[in-house]
């Protein structure tokens, strides 16, 4: 079969002189819409731009000039709500919104549309949205956070951007979109099957049936196929239209001037009554779903040719020459005139820089820094703060366990940072699941406290969705196995944002995750998980994990600081088991219990900076959360028997830092690696790797203790996949004493 591409423009050319168009459209007066012509034209100019780009780009790929053919041939129409929004509405775009960002670029002063567009086709380092790290949508200006080809993932968070536009109205702080703008997130009818848009969507239906302010619009852009498997007739329609708490729209996204009548109702709605709108909008898919799918392996040549018959540009000619604004070849002379400017700024960026070393692909993987005086405070007295712990008078200036600590921290920080809102299921009243967040909806209120749906995809993509506009969110997971069933909101959209944006747009927040194992009698694996690997996968997070309150208090404000001043993505792990315990050794001796220092008063404790206890050099044992509490108790028991010990608290696990681990591993004739997790992909091995890269022939004898690879069983069953304080003392001495035997040998 001819190479499609070739032929919808020659269809295109040769239907539009011959004015050989199909019934398509109402008959809609673009003037009665309240559209200019130079806005009708400007909105066809947009689609036109759009379809020679898709064009331009598999021509580029073809001699391997260009790196990227997924394109918007079919959804040209979605000009028509780049028309009808604003620029200052966040938009969350799928991959085929080209025609949209054209036409939103269009009511910008100083916009480059084609040569933005094409240096990401050409993967080229002037790209200005994502520095020639891949193609993106997306644009700082035109408020288009970048996408790559998301499939419904973006959803979440577009939920939590809108939720964000009136409550920083409420909170009273600065944000980053007028308080009347809306948010417009766009998807297909395949992605609308996906669980994030089904959580998404769930979301703010259960959000707007409470009467909370959402002024959001999901645009369901519905071609009828997912890549090969097609969409059941009537499906989207059944599935979206009556759901409680969202107002459905339907338009012909095949005719311009429908799809803007329409779309400027559903914005007008969401702005008006701060409700979310589901716009369904009907489409074609032209071209297969990237340059490289041939459509005739899977779909009967007679489909292929009736899909290109309903060519949205088509339509949009003929209405305008009906408007008697342009002469069929008017139409085709316009046409020539931008796919001539389309193949000479090809030819040009071509030869724009390339990313060359890893440093310049890796430059945005942590985000800029802030300027101070970027970095919102709020001004807090000594009376002020004595009024905000009254509460909590009779915890203060007396040994409490780690809970309360981070409570109290939690109290302090959000006092002093006016645009922290804590967020998740059960933070409010009851104050979370083991009652960290206590109180805090008393002293701070609903709007900053956050109760939400049962749901991890919905609350990581409502902070980061409020992130987006100047909200400092602290969510909070109730437990580590509950991440995973929304991992991809923290890997594959709030890290990725900074790299794909080459640092113009960040989503700094902290979340809280109640972990790690240890728990005796109470909730087997769910509640039991020895697993963070996920998270030292992703490039540029930091994992925080305390062992003792103490640490907590000054980790968690350190956290703080990382997301407000670095504008990093933060996970600060806790360990459940050590919410309550108070002593060391034995019962009453308090020695894990901590006092609570006010902000001001304290020293601060840096990132990466690494815990220490004792100065033994026989023996230095590295470890972290519960391991460097098992390692303490061990350390006494080694202390009876004559070895002298240090104990290093790796305090953040995601980055190490392998420097100073290997200083102190470096002044100690043998190290013992604690490591809760398990023994395949766990922390302990990176360590073992980088103290032989850093030390070499200098490496101390390495051993390492580790749970199995096992999930966690029920009741006192628990520990027993673990390390614990005897087969510590057990693997240290065994360490130690190998090698004095070694050495008597010789």
């Amino acid at each position: 079969m001819e190479d499609r591409a070739i032929a919808l423009e020659r269809l295109f050319i040769n239907r539009v002189l011959q004015q050989d168009f199909e019934e398509i459209g109402e008959g809609w007066d673009h003037k009665k819409l309240g559209l200019s012509d130079a806005d009708f034209l400007g909105m066809f100019e947009s689609q036109l731009k759009s379809r020679l780009l898709d064009l331009e780009s598999r021509r580029m790929r073809a001699r391997n000039q260009g790196f990227y053919t997924i394109g918007s041939s079919g959804h040209e129409g979605n000009a028509a709500y780049g028309m009808a929004t604003r620029p200052t509405d966040m938009a969350f775009l799928h991959y085929r919104s080209a025609a949209f960002m054209i036409e939103r670029g269009r009511h910008v002063s100083g916009e480059t549309q084609l040569w933005d567009m094409l240096l990401s086709f050409a993967a080229s380092s002037d790209d200005p949205i994502s520095g020639g790290r891949h193609k993106v949508l997306g644009s700082k200006t035109l408020f288009i956070p970048p996408q790559t080809s998301t499939i419904a993932s973006h959803l979440p968070k577009a939920v939590g951007a809108a939720l964000s536009i009136p409550l920083t109205d409420r909170i009273g702080i600065d944000a980053k979109m007028p308080c009347d703008s809306i948010v417009i997130c766009n998807f297909g009818d395949a992605s609308a099957n996906h669980a994030s848009a089904q959580t998404a969507i769930n979301a703010a239906c259960w959000t707007a049936y409470q009467q909370v302010p959402l002024p959001l619009i999901f645009v369901c852009e519905d071609n009828g196929i997912g890549i090969s498997t097609r969409t059941p007739k009537g499906w989207i329609n059944a599935n979206f239209s009556l759901r409680p708490g969202l107002k459905y729209f339907y338009c012909d996204g095949r005719d311009l001037l429908d799809t803007y009548r329409v779309s400027k109702q559903a914005a007008d709605f969401a702005r008006r009554y701060r409700k979310p709108v589901f716009l369904h909008v009907r489409t074609v898919r032209l071209m297969g779903h990237a340059g490289s799918d041939a459509e005739i392996a899977y779909m009967k040549r007679d489909y292929i040719l009736q899909n290109e018959a309903q060519d949205p540009l088509l339509v949009t000619a003929q209405q305008i020459i009906e408007a008697k604004l342009l002469t069929p070849q008017g139409v085709i002379d316009l046409y020539h005139e931008l796919k001539a400017r389309i193949t000479a700024i090809a030819m040009q960026v071509i030869h724009r820089p390339k990313l060359q070393t890893a440093e310049q692909a890796m430059a945005s993987i942590v985000p800029p820094n802030l300027l101070p005086e970027q970095v919102p405070t709020t001004p807090l007295s000594e009376d002020d703060y004595k009024a905000l712990m009254i509460a909590d008078k009779l915890s203060l200036d007396k040994p409490v366990h780690m809970g309360k600590l981070i409570n109290l921290t939690l109290t302090e920080l959000m006092a002093r940072h006016s645009n922290i809102v804590v967020c998740g299921e059960d933070v409010g009243k009851k104050g979370g699941v083991y009652h960290v967040t206590s109180r805090l909806v008393e002293r701070f209120g609903p709007n900053r406290v956050i109760n939400t749906l049962l749901d991890e995809t919905s609350i990581l993509g409502l902070a980061i969705g409020m992130a987006h506009n100047g909200i400092l969110p602290i969510p909070e997971i109730q437990f580590l196995a509950y991440v995973h069933n929304a991992e991809d909101q923290i890997r594959g959209e709030a890290a990725t944002l900074p790299f794909f944006s080459n640092g113009q747009f960040t989503n700094p927040m902290v979340i809280r995750i109640a972990g790690l194992a240890y728990q005796k009698g109470f909730g087997g694996h769910f509640h039991n998980d020895n697993s963070f690997t996920l998270f030292r996968d992703i490039p540029g997070l930091i994992l925080a994990s305390p062992s003792n309150g103490e640490d907590a208090m000054a980790m968690l404000r350190e956290c703080v600081r990382l997301a407000q001043e670095e504008q990093r993505i933060v996970v600060f792990l806790e360990p459940i088991a050590l919410y309550m315990t108070r002593d060391l050794h034995e019962v009453g001796d308090n020695l894990w219990a901590g006092i609570y220092v006010s902000q001001t008063q304290a020293t601060r404790l840096a990132f990466g900076e690494l815990g220490k206890y004792g100065e033994g050099k026989d023996l230095c044992i590295i470890s972290y959360a519960n391991g460097y509490y098992l390692s303490r108790q061990a350390e006494k028991i080694l202390a009876e028997q004559g070895i002298k010990t240090t104990v290093v608290d790796l305090r953040y696990l995601a980055p190490l830092n392998h420097a100073a681990i290997a200083q102190y591993a470096g002044e100690c004739e043998h190290v013992l690696i604690v490591d809760e997790c398990r023994r395949s992909g766990s922390v302990s091995e990176a360590i073992m790797a980088s103290l032989h890269e850093i030390l070499g022939e200098a490496c101390p004898k390495i051993a390492r203790i580790t749970a199995e690879d096992c999930f966690i069983p029920l009741a006192d069953a628990a520990t027993l996949p673990l390390p614990t304080r005897d087969s510590i003392v057990t693997a240290a001495l065994s360490l130690v004493k190998s090698s004095i035997i070694k050495l008597a040998t010789i």
